[in-house]
């Protein structure tokens, strides 16, 4: 559990800036093995990893929507009931009960922003301007949708067209223009636009801000901005990986010429492991698999942290780190407190980024796809209770689990039940305990209406 913070803003609050990639994976840039490998180079981001923090050992959910909702809530999918993607005009996303990061930052004083993906809600009151944030432009839901309107038999009738829309705090969200093959090209330029418009904007307020930056690369149809349409002459997907670097490049820049470097918190990562789709399939470097299953290519991700005079640069680091550890670290940074009523699975990971403590404040976690406990990571060891390689390929349920030393065997291929067995002691221990508090605090269901309430936790330590 958290520990508690303190209520008063700390002397100077910093500027949050979060940029997230979509499907990521964890060998497509150059500071992680990939860049020119992967025919794009990613100067930019590269040298972002030199100025902070590089973490070899950053894990999330199985796919977007999880991802996000752990990621805004600091709570496992499991409990929030944000379990997978939904069409549009269903229940989804998070339940307005769930406080997001944006809503604690906001009563921390904080300006802010969102310019991207939701994918957490898309309907008044569960939309990004409902949850915290003060304007948001992007979309409701996700990047497939842009091929809808060019797919055999597309009936409008029956499907609402997909649109990028604009929404601001207590006013209605409004539909902006279609969001087909053309603009999914142009959408990141848009965002990035709108973020670098943001931050100079507010450099000359005195109130820190928050801004949230959900891109749509590299997420299917992998396909660039027209500008760098053939750059590398390796294809979309490559072109598409240098323009996400430029864009973070564009950020970074503007932060930088508005003398907000030193005061500002940068965050760059990824939702989930990569692409799984042919022609756009990614690449999770050393690690075997993608998203939508519980290998380790689909848990690492990359993360990098900026944070000039706070954070050293040049530090690399393979401890164990969740996204769910972003709503208390960020949390505490900017003085906000948690909510004491709800169990935050996220640990404050703020003097670890800092160097105030040399080792990570995590030790494992359980992991997830929908209702089934697939795994349970803990120090350098894994246990698979299900196995599933490829998304799709049929989930083979384990009698006896396996166990994987991640150090000896990245890849996942040789159990070592028989020679490291002690480890599975801790690793179920770790598992009934975070078991009991579904029972204790029983999860929200998928698709609650906005008037279930939870039941009230209270019984709380922290």
């Amino acid at each position: 559990m958290s520990s508690p913070f303190a209520t008063s803003p700390p002397e100077r609050q910093p500027h949050i800036v979060l940029i997230l990639a979509d499907n990521l994976g964890w060998g497509e840039l150059g500071c992680y093995g990939g860049g020119e490998l992967r025919g794009a180079p990613t100067p930019r981001i590269d040298a972002l990893a030199a100025q902070g923090m590089r973490f070899l050992n950053f894990n999330v959910e199985s796919d977007c929507v999880p991802t996000r909702s752990a990621l805004m809530t600091g709570r496992h999918p499991i409990r929030t009931g944000a379990l997978q993607s939904v069409p549009a005009g269903l229940p989804q996303g998070i339940h307005p009960w769930e406080i997001t990061i944006a809503q604690l930052l906001s009563d921390a004083g904080y300006a802010t922003a969102m310019y991207g993906k939701w994918h957490l809600g898309d309907r008044e009151g569960r939309y990004p301007k409902d949850r915290g944030f003060d304007h948001w432009y992007g979309i409701p839901r996700t990047t497939n949708e842009s091929m809808f309107t060019e797919q055999i038999g597309f009936d409008a009738e029956v499907v609402d067209i997909p649109h990028v829309m604009e929404g601001r705090r207590g006013e209605p969200a409004r539909q902006c223009e279609p969001y087909d093959l053309e603009m999914r090209r142009r959408i990141d330029a848009e965002l990035i636009e709108r973020s670098c418009r943001f931050i100079s904007e507010q450099s000359t307020s005195c109130r820190p801000f928050f801004l949230y930056v959900p891109l749509t690369q590299l997420h299917y149809p992998t396909l660039p901005h027209r500008d760098f349409e053939g750059t590398t002459r390796k294809g979309d997907f490559a072109d598409s990986l240098v323009e996400m670097d430029s864009r973070v490049g564009q950020v970074l820049d503007t932060i930088d010429a508005c003398g907000l470097a030193e005061e500002t918190l940068f965050i760059f990562a990824s939702d989930n492991g990569p692409e799984y789709r042919r022609p756009w399939r990614g690449s999770a470097g050393m690690w075997t698999g993608t998203y939508h299953t519980a290998m380790e290519g689909a848990l690492r991700v990359p993360l990098i942290v900026r944070w000039p005079c706070k954070v050293s640069a040049q530090r690399v680091t393979n401890d164990i780190v969740h996204v769910v550890d972003l709503l208390p670290t960020l949390a505490r940074a900017a003085g906000a407190q948690l909510p004491k009523d709800r169990i935050i699975d996220g640990v404050d990971q703020l003097d670890f980024w800092t160097g105030r403590q040399p080792k990570s404040n995590r030790e494992g976690f359980v992991y997830y796809i929908k209702t089934e406990l697939r795994a349970a990571k803990w120090r350098d060891w894994k246990m698979h209770f299900s196995w599933e390689v490829e998304p799709n390929d049929g989930v083979k349920h384990l009698e006896t689990p396996y166990l994987f030393n991640l150090v000896q065997d990245p890849k996942e291929q040789s159990d070592v039940n028989a020679e490291q067995g002690w480890a599975r002691g801790p690793i179920r221990k770790m598992v009934f305990a975070f078991q009991a508090t579904l029972k204790t605090h029983p999860p929200i269901p998928p698709g609650a209406p906005d008037d279930y309430l939870p039941t009230p936790s209270s019984k709380i330590s922290t």
